[in-house]
């Protein structure tokens, strides 16, 4: 494999370590969450160690309540950036790329400012409970695993032949269940590039490497994707979402078979790849820098890890938001890898990987404005039938449904309140308990709809990973990919055009997978 011949004896001991120091914190942070998970006959009886003032719960309340009554016409500042980000770049270029954060301001005042004056408390609550709690965690774990994997440099020649195209996308699909779909993006993609500089027609490996790693890849572990991770706090068994593993290799061998036969049509069309260039690759061997950044992009992932297996039960309340030690910790570890990682990591190493910052603020600044806009969707779906998309909530019932609802709205919502939604729905619907869920996962306990609430799972589990693909909003990694593939010169579609291929590629897929599995 290519991954193993890039590395040196001592090298390949080096990465084994850290693949077996990983794996041990897995099965103990596994073991530690299933130590504590409440039993379901003492489910009446958890406390907590830090509760909510009264003050918070009354705001949570009032919260509840007003997303009830939320009109669906709430959403529109949402499908304005939407809109935006999609017409923009194609009609008003020159504009959009030196006023794109104003246009991100805009539509986050257009709802935040007439939701304040309607309800000044409340507002307040939901637009900081979203930046402290969602916005900040995603841009630091997005920031470090970008500033960590920009110091690794991949060296020597590459050629973007098809059958070295589909090795990339493979290791990639396999590695991004295990350090993230953000990680193995971030990893792999100036690498890809690279290996594809001197194809004429480069776009269509980005948008499948989106397709692939950015997404489907990340279904296999809680590690993958955060919508997983999320069913893993609430007592879903670490290695559950290995059931999926049929569901992600028929997706997954699919789409680099149709990737395979595209880009060797390609090719061939192109008579790319001289023997210039081969030669060279005989004369420069694969070899990697910035080794030591793997144990920082350990250090990463054993830090998301530990906010989810430890839980010493102590929290600070900032104007009613709760914020829990784990999550600052887990964040004030990848800060501290970042830190680690930029001055360890010789500026030269960096120059030549291409590293600058404009992907990472091109992300950071657009979406605070989705992450803002998002709010009144978010609420409506919290509401559940008695909310304005309560229509969705009915509707849903086969596991197929959950499948398809999930990842239609994970193209386009956050995935990871999306996955909550309909896991909170599927367990609501047959009358189980997280405590009995767990325990029924772990075969602990018997429960008569055990086999119904996996197929319920296994389609919330796959819609809300496999449909993130679908456009470039629908995951953390796709837009930032599509910004570093541009800054190295690839012409990427716009975001209709991305859904031109989406729809085409992807969506028969999903119907294969629907009519096999579900």
């Amino acid at each position: 494999m290519l991954g193993m011949n890039i590395l040196s004896p001592g090298q390949k001991w080096l990465f084994a370590g850290i693949l077996t120091i990983l794996t041990a914190f897995i099965w103990t942070s596994s073991a530690e969450a299933q130590a504590t998970v409440t039993p379901p006959s003492q489910s009446a009886a958890v406390t907590h160690t830090t509760s909510p003032s009264s003050h918070s719960s009354a705001i949570e309340m009032e919260a509840e309540e007003e997303a009830k009554h939320l009109p669906l016409y709430a959403a529109l500042p949402f499908v304005g950036i939407l809109l935006s980000v999609a017409l923009f770049p194609l009609l008003f270029p020159h504009f959009w790329h030196h006023h794109y954060p104003k246009v991100a301001a805009f539509w986050a005042l257009v709802f935040a400012v007439p939701f304040l004056i309607h309800n000044f408390h409340l507002a307040l609550y939901e637009i900081l409970h979203i930046v402290l709690i969602d916005y900040i965690p995603f841009i630091i774990l997005l920031w470090g695993l970008f500033t960590v994997s920009g110091g690794i440099l991949l060296r020597g020649t590459l050629v973007g032949t098809p059958a070295l195209n589909v090795q990339m996308l493979a290791i990639g699909t396999l590695l991004a269940s295990w350090m993230g779909t953000t990680g193995a993006s971030m990893l792999l993609i100036r690498p890809v590039l690279r290996a594809n500089a001197e194809r004429k027609s480069k776009a269509h490996v980005i948008i499948f490497f989106i397709f692939l790693v950015s997404n489907i890849g990340g279904a296999l572990t809680p590690l993958g994707d955060p919508p997983l991770f999320l069913g893993f706090l609430h007592g879903v068994p670490f290695f559950w979402t290995l059931h999926i593993t049929p569901h992600f290799l028929v997706a997954s061998v699919l789409t680099l078979l149709l990737f395979f036969l595209i880009d060797s049509i390609i090719y061939k069309k192109e008579d790319s790849a001289p023997k210039e260039k081969i030669e060279l690759a005989q004369k420069y061997p694969l070899r990697l820098e910035g080794m030591h950044n793997f144990l920082f992009l350990g250090g990463i992932l054993i830090s998301v890890l530990m906010s989810g297996a430890w839980r010493p039960g102590v929290a600070f309340n900032l104007l009613g938001i709760h914020l829990e030690l784990q999550n600052l910790c887990r964040d004030a570890g990848i800060l501290l890898m970042c830190f680690f990682s930029w001055k360890t990591t010789h500026i030269k190493v960096r120059q030549d990987n291409q590293f600058t910052w404009g992907p990472i603020k091109e992300v950071a600044y657009l979406f605070i404005g989705i992450f803002i806009t998002i709010i009144p969707l978010l609420m409506m779906l919290r509401a559940g039938e008695s909310g304005s998309m309560g229509f969705i909530i009915r509707a849903v019932k086969e596991p197929a449904h959950y499948f398809w609802i999930t990842g239609i709205l994970s193209s386009f919502l956050d995935n990871a309140p999306t996955y909550l939604t309909f896991f909170n729905t599927a367990l609501g619907r047959l009358g189980m308990t997280e405590g009995e869920m767990a325990y029924m996962l772990r075969g602990v306990v018997e429960h008569p709809e055990h086999q119904v609430f996996i197929e319920y799972l296994k389609g919330i589990s796959a819609g809300a990973v496999f449909f993130g693909a679908n456009t470039y909003i629908g995951n953390a990694p796709n837009f930032m990919v599509r910004s570093i593939a541009e800054e190295a010169g690839v012409k990427m579609p716009s975001f209709f055009g991305y859904m031109l291929w989406s729809v085409g590629i992807l969506v028969p897929i999903f119907v294969v997978i629907t009519l096999i599995f579900f």
